[in-house]
């Protein structure tokens, strides 16, 4: 099968062996999936990378075991994170058992830690990562259901009070995602939900769905909101939040970025600053979301074959793009 290929900051377009299924999991033909910050990250040596990319991504299922018919033929997104219930442990580690499965002591991660991705014809994933995705949402938007996932996680990370003034920094595919959610999710509660970010346009479409803007660099204020959740993809979008955030205010970190961040610590023990790590979601909600109306498909710049895979990323790597997809009907 065709898939998209990393080692050692190169991506090539490769003919692997398709997937082996192991017993309890699903062969799934990628439909479509999209490329994300993450997997331009991983070319330039995140987690020190060498494989197939992606884990955003809408599938058919194409095999599980027999007698299983639960799953067959149907349209699935699937959790990332393979944990000890999905790679076939009896007995769960520490994490598993106490609820934390997302940081499972044996996890490997769809396209970043030790299992191919799903810039791929064809991925393989255990049965209980699966999610059916309604037929109302389409393929495209489907792909978004893991970033809008990772949007949602803030929402049951933070405790939000009344009034709260919120500040997302970056205006990039997530960026977009999380100004839409929380502004959707607080708007009857929060007194403000902020983006801020470098590009015009983008800044008018979060206008289009209700989110008020402002082009960074503008006045922001100092150590004046109450949350602000750094989505900006650069080394020193943490000192800018930490710059912008009251004291014993908090800040959400959601960028992955290879190398060192650059901002220093004083500020938030001075400030007694609240510091939150952010990565997946809830996938159920997600999708709950999109059948909803989420507007996604408006993120979306160009739909490439996998053919075109190398494009693709040269395309996604480009200053202020959005999001681009590779697709199978493409």
């Amino acid at each position: 099968m065709r898939a998209l290929y990393i080692n050692s900051g190169t991506a090539s377009l490769r003919n692997l062996p398709r997937p082996r299924r192991p017993a309890g999991w699903a062969r799934i033909q990628v439909l479509a999936s999209g490329i994300c910050n993450t997997d331009l990250e991983l070319l330039r040596g995140y987690y020190g990378f060498r494989g197939v990319p992606g884990h955003e991504f809408v599938g058919r299922v194409l095999e599980t075991d027999a007698g299983d018919d639960r799953w067959s033929g149907k349209r699935v997104t699937g959790e990332i994170n393979l944990t000890c219930r999905g790679l076939g442990y009896i007995r769960l580690c520490d994490l598993c058992a106490r609820g934390l499965a997302s940081h499972c002591r044996r996890r490997k991660v769809l396209g970043i830690v030790n299992h191919p991705g799903a810039h791929a014809e064809e991925i393989t994933l255990p049965v209980c990562n699966l999610h059916a995705v309604p037929a109302r949402i389409s393929d495209h938007a489907a792909v978004f259901a893991e970033p809008l996932a990772a949007a949602c996680q803030v929402l049951k990370q933070v405790r939000f009070a009344p009034r709260d003034r919120v500040l997302v920094l970056g205006d990039g595919k997530l960026g977009l995602l999380l100004a839409q959610v929380l502004h959707r999710e607080l708007r009857k509660t929060a007194r403000t939900v902020l983006l801020a970010g470098h590009h015009r346009e983008k800044l008018a479409l979060a206008r289009r769905w209700g989110v008020d803007t402002r082009l960074s660099g503008a006045r922001l204020g100092r150590r004046e909101w109450d949350v602000v959740i750094e989505a900006t993809g650069s080394p020193t979008g943490l000192a800018e939040a930490l710059e912008r955030v009251r004291p014993r205010g908090t800040v959400v970190m959601k960028s992955t970025i290879h190398g060192m961040l650059q901002a220093a610590t004083a500020p938030w023990i001075v400030d007694e600053i609240t510091l939150v790590g952010s990565r997946c979601g809830p996938m159920d909600q997600a999708l709950r979301l999109l059948a909803r109306g989420v507007e996604v498909e408006s993120l979306i710049e160009d739909v490439l074959p996998l053919a075109r895979a190398l494009q693709a990323l040269r395309q996604a790597a480009r200053r202020g793009s959005r999001k681009i997809l590779l697709a199978l009907d493409a």
